[in-house]
């Protein structure tokens, strides 16, 4: 009797293996790939919208760079009425333009074209590390899923489990400490779905809120946590490193910005040379005097001009001059050691995905198939009676254990995919960020 239980015990645990091994077959048909939540991401994450209104203010700098100074109207009067004249005053006129001199319009209007170069680079450079995040998070939940399901088969497999401790026991064939055992198992499994359950929640939540979806949007994930994991990377390290240098676009944000310091250098040069105001006078004067006991009027209208310009001797501008090349050449600096940077972390996260997928191929080729070999062994010694139900308890948390760190070996595998993506800055299955 006691060998026909455990025969049927270990006929229990078969199809629950079996149901953990294959992925299960879901009814409702997914909608939410990869790619699509990445460019929903670039549409409506909310940090990166602000960002993109920022373009009007470079805009606006452009247009403000090209514009000639407000002319100034000055308007005189005055009167003889305070020193016992009060037929004679006086009323003038003046408008005044300044004009700048040395192609300080053109060469503003060049540093304001510096200024939205950087901009569109470092817009690129935030969508670049959002493009990042999203996929990381799509993988977190893909990961956090599978092991709710690990978890979910869990239980059932424990709860067949219970089931045969329950007829051994009635049937005498082992003593009630196994039964309770068993229950502890279940109990402690049931723990484990809740917690994956909590971890599946807060790693939707983090992604919807990265992709921007509308509170009480939940889309059904598409993709796989395995996809791609066949392909062989066929780049070496030095044509990734060339890729990040030609490709990343905060590199590109930095030359652009070391063209901005050329160009605030040329301008600071130009501010040498005063700006030159011109104005125009109208004026009236109107005059009296008295020939022979008459008092008569005179009035002249006349019309001026006036040429104003500083005297450059204590200002050269010099200061200007001297923090323009401070900038440029502090922005040289750190061009040079974010190009360093860049290539150290595509070194670091090429060598990081080859070890993910030397451990993926570990798993696939080594650890689970002899684990399934381990399993079928203790499933024989149960089926015999040789073993007591807390040997294959233990072989049970060792299965669900190794399966555990399979999934996290995929998800190691993709995030590196991902980490050396961001690094270069190209999708690797084909296009530039």
């Amino acid at each position: 009797m006691g060998t026909t239980l455990s025969a049927r015990g270990a006929l229990l645990l078969v199809p629950g293996i079996i149901c953990i091994v294959s992925p299960p077959v879901r009814a409702e048909a997914p909608h939410l790939g990869l790619p699509q939540a990445v460019e929903y991401s670039l549409r409506n994450n909310g940090e990166l919208k602000a960002f993109r209104e920022e373009k009007g203010i470079h805009d606006a700098a452009v247009i403000r760079a090209g514009l000639l100074p407000n002319p100034t109207l000055e308007l005189e009067g005055g009167t003889g009425a305070l020193t016992g004249s009060s037929a004679e005053n006086s009323v003038s006129l003046w408008v005044l333009q300044e004009f700048p001199l040395a192609g300080k319009r053109e060469k503003r209007r060049s540093v304001a074209d510096r200024e939205v170069e950087m901009y569109r680079w470092q817009l690129s450079d935030r969508e670049r590390l959002l493009r990042a995040e999203v996929k990381t998070g799509y993988y977190d939940v893909l990961l956090a899923a599978k092991r709710a399901d690990l978890a979910e088969r869990a239980i059932e497999l424990e709860r067949q489990l219970l089931e045969i401790a329950g007829e051994r026991l009635a049937a005498g064939d082992i003593p009630e400490l196994e039964m309770n055992l068993v229950k502890v198992e279940l109990a402690r499994s049931e723990g484990v779905r809740i917690e994956c359950a909590r971890v599946l929640s807060q790693a939707r939540a983090k992604l919807w809120t990265l992709m921007g979806l509308p509170r009480g949007d939940a889309p059904a994930m598409a993709g796989t946590i395995d996809s791609g994991t066949g392909t062989a990377m066929t780049k070496t390290a030095a044509d990734l490193k060339r890729l990040a240098t030609g490709n990343r676009p905060d590199l590109k944000a930095l030359e652009a910005e070391k063209g901005r310091g050329d160009a605030d250098i040329i301008l600071a040069q130009a501010e040498r040379v005063p700006n030159l105001t011109a104005g125009l006078a109208l004026k009236r004067d109107t005059t009296s005097m008295e020939i022979g006991g008459i008092e008569g009027k005179e009035t002249a209208v006349t019309i001026g001009m006036r040429l104003s310009m500083p005297i450059p001797l204590f200002d050269r501008n010099q200061a200007a001059v001297q923090e323009a090349r401070a900038r440029r050449n502090s922005t040289d600096s750190r061009r040079v050691a974010a190009v360093e940077a860049a290539e150290r972390e595509v070194e670091t996260a090429y060598a990081g995905y080859l070890d993910s997928e030397k451990l993926l191929s570990l798993y696939k080729n080594a650890i689970i198939p002899q684990f399934e070999e381990n399993l079928k062994l203790s499933r024989e010694a149960y089926r015999l009676g040789e073993i007591g139900i807390q040997s294959v308890i233990q072989e049970h948390k060792k299965f669900f254990e190794v399966n555990d760190g399979y999934l996290t070996a995929l998800h190691g595998r993709q995030a590196a995919l991902v980490n050396l993506e961001s690094a270069t800055a190209t999708e690797l299955t084909g296009g530039i960020q």
